[in-house]
């Protein structure tokens, strides 16, 4: 759950990529899905707490977590929900505003929630004493970095790194933000986009492609050096009283 990228595109469709980074016990091997009766689910299922890092749904809604709010955080062991579970819960409120008022975030592990719903962008930081949220350009380039793993020396030089990327490029194709997830670094495996530090490690490559009424989420499993997709159609959210 620790380097996120939000690339825009054209028609107010966006790529989302999330690098996990993780003990390699916990990563997946598949895609799951959950068919509820208004809404669809799709996402990578931790193979530990049961949640996931990232998900997507057929009302047009994306969430991403990363562990950590500002500030590296002094760990607990009575927190009463995964970050992971939540993320799943979060689809059970009608819209992000509905979540952030009425969700009970006492007693979570500080994170950082990136929310791309229905044509807006945000982004909710828990710090174990205030949520606080943001809205975001949507038609703004955005990278976010894990506090629990990279002090802010190297949140910033991830950050620089994006930035060159951007200006590099000729494009900001799928391929071309694969390029940047899979490369990105100074040749320091601690710290670089792709990353290994032995008990933790970079497992895998999630991409959220959302498009005018379709999203497709491609998972790149690089413990198993395997991949697996899914689509949705996307309903008319406009139609929509509540899901």
């Amino acid at each position: 759950m620790c380097t996120v990228t939000y690339i825009p595109q054209a028609n107010n469709s966006f790529v989302l990529t999330s690098n996990r980074d993780e003990q390699p016990g916990r990563s997946p091997k598949n895609i799951s899905t959950i068919n509820g009766d208004d809404i669809q689910l799709v996402f990578p299922r931790d193979s530990g707490a049961g949640g996931t890092w990232i998900a997507m749904s057929d009302t047009d809604r994306t969430v991403c977590v990363l562990n950590g709010a500002f500030e590296a955080h002094q760990m607990r062991f009575d927190y009463r929900m995964s970050r992971g579970l939540m993320v799943l819960e979060f689809f059970q409120y009608a819209h992000a505003d509905d979540f952030f008022s009425r969700f009970d975030f006492m007693g979570m592990e500080p994170f950082t929630m990136i929310i791309c719903e229905q044509g807006a962008l945000y982004e909710l930081r828990w710090d174990e004493h205030k949520a606080h949220v943001t809205p975001l350009d949507t038609a703004g380039f955005h990278i976010w970095s894990s506090t629990t793993l990279y002090e802010k020396v190297v949140r910033a030089k991830r950050e620089r790194w994006f930035a060159d990327w951007l200006q590099q490029k000729a494009d900001t194709s799928l391929e071309s933000i694969l390029d940047f997830h899979q490369r990105a670094g100074d040749g320091d495996p601690w710290n670089d986009v792709i990353m290994d530090r032995g008990f933790v490690r970079t497992v895998s490559i999630t991409n959220v492609i959302k498009a005018s009424d379709m999203a497709n989420m491609i998972y790149n499993d690089l413990i198993r050096s395997q991949q697996s997709q899914a689509n949705l159609a996307l309903k008319n959210y406009n139609r929509l009283n509540n899901y």
